[in-house]
């Protein structure tokens, strides 16, 4: 099983990799800040790629994903949450 702080640092890497992010390394997203808006500044775009990357990687569809929703994007924290609860039940 994967660690939180495992996950966190995956979950950064394929926010920066997938939204091809070429200005901030993993290491400088914080965990608990805000994705969207005043934190990293993504968009709803961002959020589609994101999404989208996101059910490559683990194997799940959002649209049949119990509690997938926009408060999963709050932070790395969060969706590290969503993703680790997702990876149990499976």
């Amino acid at each position: 099983m994967t660690s939180k702080e495992e996950l966190e640092r995956e979950l950064k890497e394929l926010i920066v990799s997938s939204l091809a992010l070429e200005d901030i390394s993993p290491s400088e997203i914080d965990s608990k800040s805000a994705l969207f808006g005043e934190g990293l500044g993504l968009d709803s775009i961002d959020a589609l790629e994101l999404v989208m990357a996101l059910q490559r990687k683990y194997g799940f569809k959002a649209s049949e994903a119990p509690g997938f929703n926009r408060d999963c994007f709050a932070s790395v924290d969060a969706l590290a949450n969503f993703v680790s609860a997702r990876l149990e039940s499976v």
